[in-house]
């Protein structure tokens, strides 16, 4: 498993209130990685892309179909996508290079899903001492990205998302 995934794994899912997890690349349009069994679909993608590209006040008015579901948007605008369908729901945030997505199934709190996927991407302005659920401490996961005031999930990226061609299957 790629510190990626296990970063997504431990950062989202590890919450209980994230069912599946994936990143996508906004350039090339493309999914990066998943989390286990989170199969994305290359239609799911753009649609997700293209809540933001295209008028995200749209997004909210007309809504979104992903995953074979029709979805309610209940926040569209330039940086977040939250939408819902019954007791079930996505969050999307874009970052400048990736969007960043999360799912919660019902008996999930969907306002711990929004929190855990929007702090993702500002893990090193986060409190020192305080832990993951896997037990690091994000000042130990922040000493290992870089130091040129990158994020933590802009590192792993850099490594991590398939080039251009590959295949970013989640893997097992």
């Amino acid at each position: 498993m790629s510190h990626l995934q296990n970063l997504l794994l431990d950062s989202l899912l590890g919450t209980k209130h994230v069912d599946s997890a994936a990143l996508i690349k906004l350039q090339e349009r493309s999914l990066c990685i998943a989390s286990p069994g989170f199969s994305v679909m290359p239609s799911d993608v753009r649609t997700l892309v293209n809540g933001f590209a295209k008028n995200p006040l749209r997004a909210r008015r007309e809504g979104l179909y992903f995953k074979e579901k029709d979805y309610k948007c209940v926040r569209a605008d330039d940086y977040s996508l939250y939408a819902k369908n019954e007791n079930t729901g996505v969050v999307v945030v874009k970052t400048h290079l990736h969007l960043l997505v999360a799912t919660y199934t019902e008996g999930m709190y969907p306002s711990v899903c929004v929190e855990a996927t929007e702090k993702l991407d500002a893990y090193p302005d986060q409190r020192v001492g305080e832990k993951m659920p896997s037990g690091e401490s994000l000042e130990e996961m922040n000493n290992r990205a870089p130091k040129d005031g990158s994020t933590l999930l802009a590192h792993a990226t850099r490594d991590a998302c398939p080039q251009e061609g590959q295949d970013a299957r989640p893997t097992a």
